[in-house]
Parts: C-alpha cells; structure tokens; sequence
C-alpha cells in the first residue's frame, strides 16, 4: 500500500496542483480545505504524512499541527506558508513538524520533502494490535477519548518508577497486554531485560507453580533437570501476569511473598532466590468481588492495588473507533496486499453503532474480514460481517434473526476466506475466528469444494 498524505490548505489550486503531483508519485492523497475538515480525515486516514498551511481562516495550521500531534504522534508534518516568517517557522517545529516549506517551493523540492519525512522520520511507529503504537523511546495511544489520554498519561507516570506493581483491569479484547507492554517499553529500568508474560489460567496449578517459580531436579515426575523458572528469567526485567483473578489461592500466597520480600523458593527448593523485576498483572474480573467471595487474598489485592489501570471497553469510548478501525485497515490491507484507503459512510455508522462486546479485539477481525471480502478500494457496510447482537443505542431483539440470511452470510464469507487463502484451512479458521474442526465441518455442511 502506498505512502498516505494528507494535505490541508485553503487554497484549491494548490490542493489541486499538489495532490496531482504526489498522486502521480504513486502517493496515497488525500485533501482538505479547513481544519475541521483535515481533522475528519487525519482520524480516519491516519495519514503517513501532514502537509499543512499554516494562513488560514477560523482554525489556523497551528492547531492543526497541535492536534495531529495530540492524535496521531506518528504522523510526519511539513509545515507550508506563504511567509519566510521565522518566528512562525520555529514555533512550527517546536510544536512537532520536521519540515517547513515557503511558497513558492518547486514541486521536486515537495516531492523530496515527503519522502524525506517518511524514510527519515525518527518516531516511525510499529503497529501493534489494539491501538498502541512503540515510537522511539514511547508510545502513542490511538483514540481521540479521555480515557486513552489518561490511560498514557499513567502509562508515562508508572514507568518512570523502578519497582512499582501495577494491576491492569478491563474487559478482554480491551488490549491489557499491550498496556503492560508499552509499560515494560517505556521504562528505561525495565526494557533492559526481559517481558514475561503468562496466562494464569491456561495452567493447572502444578504446572502455574512450576512455570512461575522453577523446580529442582527430582522434584516431581518428568523434573529430569533444574529449571530456573518464569520470575528468574524477568530478573531485571518485567513479568505479565494476565488473568491473575484466575490464580490458585496457594499459589496466592507465594506470589504475595514475592511482592513483600522479592523472594522465592522453587519447587523442591531450599534456598531463598532473590528477584528483582516489575509485576505487572491483569484482569477481566471485578477483583474486589473476588476477594468479598474469599476467591482471592485480600492481603495480595493490597499488593498488587498499587497503581491501577482502568481500560473502559470499547462502547463506552465509541469517538476512539474511527481511528482504530483506520489503524487496523492501514496494517490489513498491506498484509493482505489490497489496496483499501478507507471505509464509507454507511460502514462507518455500522462500526459506530455496534456494541462491540469482544471490544478492540472483534473489530480488528471484523476489519480482517472485511479487507478480504471488500473488492474495491473503499469498505462497503456489505463487507463488515458483524454478529447479530444488539447495538449500542437498540434494544434486545425480541424476535429470532433470519438464520438462512446469517447463514448465507457466512458461507459466503468462508468461501472468500478459503479462495484468498489458497485453501489454507489453518490460516483461514484463524483468520475467521473459529478453531479448524469447525471450520471443517461448516465446509462439509454448506458444500465447499476447493476449485480445480
């Protein structure tokens, strides 16, 4: 997919003349003639790179570029101006933009800007699922709502500390762990070493034992040698532990002594092991019920409540929306090599309406899918497949939904799915959403067959 930029100017001969001219250069081009209007689009862009006017009425380049920066940190501005003011010029680059260009500028001297800015730009961001972006030395919440703004505003404060235990709560699919990730990235002490993660309740509570603590030789059936285990590998470094609501109250109290003294014996062991490393931990669940319903230590709550981070699902944050579904689109489309710029309005509603129960997670399959059902360059409401739950703003159905509607829907989708995956059963269950034995017996049950 091509380079994106957004170009903002109140002048239409040079939104014409300019546009042209990159889009000639194979760049993605998009063109707005205000700054409310460059706004829409920079969220539901993301453009790679800003070019901006700084004259201009009602809302001037400057709030734009403030805002740019405010959104989306990993857009690259090149500020344009009709004056060699240099005051001017220095605020601009103070507030953000790599590049100021006086007009009249030649359109080689544009075109070497642009590129310029995307091949050089120090901050350019890795995408990563669920809306957070790695950027140099930082990360960059994708969203326009208070709570992404708060939610990086104590990422920054958290990871200045050197030790401090940190509880991340939300729905799943809200992107806990890319929180505790960006924490680990952010903090100088922590990236240093190693990011651990473990699920607590995809293990037995042997197994969750001997994962997070190590075992000596001998210490059960199969121990044939030491191991050091999870919390001596993020010495120095930082342990996950999602789902901690899930954890055995046994293994509770030995996880409680690690916060209190930062020591541990292993499975089997005798000797006290020091450990330095950040916890951070995570959970769907409401943790003080737990503890209320004796589930969890009340002591270990207490140790773990330190710094707390609430990720509100995705209904409750629906102006965050737009931008993420363009993030998801912009990643997509490249790796499914489409060329898709962008959805319409009436996808856009569709996306806006939706309750979004599996949250970040769901709609960056919903966006999967669509980018392989979609034929054109723009998504189509036709190509968001979206389970038929009630929106945001309906009321429970009380009649049954059409089934052979659904089921047209998805034998459709499936057979999208297979043909662009060249039939590739384990990629496409994954792709899908469903494990393969079902997606096995959906092709059996509507009839597929892979073409000859």
């Amino acid at each position: 997919m091509a380079c994106s930029v957004l170009l903002v100017d109140d002048d239409e001969s040079i939104r014409t003349s300019v546009g042209m001219y990159l889009a000639d250069k194979e760049f993605e081009v998009h063109t707005a003639a205000d700054v409310t209007e460059g706004l829409q689009m920079l969220d539901r862009f993301l453009p790679d790179v800003l070019l901006v006017d700084l004259q201009m009425p009602e809302r001037d380049g400057f709030e734009m570029i403030r805002e740019a920066r405010r959104r989306n940190g990993a857009t690259a501005i090149i500020v344009i101006s009709g004056t060699g003011d240099i005051q001017k010029a220095v605020q601009a680059i103070r507030l953000g933009a790599l590049r100021f260009l006086e007009k009249p500028f030649s359109l080689r001297e544009l075109d070497e800007a642009v590129r310029q800015s995307v091949e050089g730009h120090a901050l350019r961001p890795r995408l990563e699922e669920g809306g957070l972006r790695l950027e140099g030395d930082g990360w960059v919440m994708v969203g326009a709502s208070d709570a992404i703004r708060d939610i990086y505003r104590k990422v920054q404060m958290v990871s200045r500390s050197t030790q401090s235990t940190v509880l991340i709560q939300g729905e799943s699919g809200t992107g806990k762990e890319l929180v505790a990730r960006a924490i680990f990235e952010c903090s100088e002490r922590d990236r240093n070493g190693k990011f651990i993660d473990v699920n607590c309740a995809a293990l037995s509570e042997t197994l969750l034992e001997a994962e997070l603590f190590g075992h000596e030789k001998g210490a059960f059936t199969g121990a044939i040698e030491s191991r050091k285990g999870l919390f001596g590998a993020a010495h120095g470094g930082a342990i996950f532990l999602d789902e901690i609501g899930e954890m055995p109250l046994k293994l509770q109290a030995k996880l409680l002594r690690v916060l209190e003294e930062r020591s541990y014996k292993r499975v089997g062991g005798i000797e006290n092991l020091t450990v330095d490393c950040r916890v951070i931990a995570s959970t769907n669940r409401d943790l003080w019920q737990t503890v209320e319903k004796g589930e969890f230590r009340r002591d270990l709550f207490y140790r773990l409540d330190v710094f707390t981070i609430w990720i509100p699902p995705l209904r409750e944050r629906p102006q965050d929306i737009p931008a993420l579904a363009a993030l998801f689109l912009k990643q997509l489309a490249r790796s499914c090599n489409k060329h898709c710029i962008g959805f319409s309005p009436a996808a856009e509603e569709r996306l806006m309406d939706y309750a979004w129960p599996g949250n970040v997670r769901e709609l960056r399959n919903v966006v999967e899918r669509a980018v392989i059902l979609g034929s054109g360059d723009i998504i189509e409401e036709q190509d968001l497949i979206i389970a038929s739950t009630p929106g945001r703003h309906e009321p429970p159905a009380e009649v049954a939904p059409r089934m052979e509607s659904i089921e047209s829907m998805e034998k459709r989708l499936i057979r999208k799915v297979l043909n662009e995956s060249g039939w590739q059963k384990a990629r496409s269950a994954e792709i899908l959403g469903i494990n393969r034995t079902t997606l096995w017996q959906k092709i059996k049950r509507y009839g597929l067959q892979e073409p000859q």
